[in-house]
């Protein structure tokens, strides 16, 4: 599973990340069979040790991966994921971002794109028909 996002986001990835972990622990013994990604937008805040510990306080299966912007940039163009900086008060910023899940075979072809906010039960069902394979 691929999903992109970032540490400082205050609601689709906490969000989605609870929901991945749901679902893993809803696996029990199976989830050794799954693998989450999550690909981060925020290179700049988002260290390799920053992203390592956030996601894996959800579950510490979970990878997450970083690169340079034109890394990162490439990536999310052949996902077809949008992202995009915006800027806040006093000289911060968010990132907008697509907020979906890629769902990979064992072979590798996408299988599934789960939207947010379809919930861990939908993701769950789907995710054992494909284990189930």
């Amino acid at each position: 599973m691929v999903f992109f996002g970032f540490t400082h986001c205050p609601d689709a990835c906490p969000t989605t990340l609870a929901e991945l972990a749901t679902v893993a622990q809803s696996l029990g013994p199976e989830a050794n069979r799954l693998q989450v990604l999550v690909v981060t937008v925020d290179p700049a805040r988002d260290t390799p040790q920053v992203l390592r510990q956030y996601v894996s306080s959800f579950n510490p299966g979970f990878l997450g991966l970083t690169g340079t912007a034109d890394e990162i940039s490439a990536t999310a163009k052949e996902f077809k994921v949008y992202f995009q900086k915006q800027p806040q008060p006093g000289g911060s910023y968010t990132v907008d971002h697509s907020a979906g899940t890629f769902v990979f075979d064992k072979q590798g072809r996408l299988r599934l794109f789960g939207q947010y906010g379809a919930g861990a039960k939908a993701l769950l069902h789907d995710i054992r028909l494909l284990l189930a394979e």
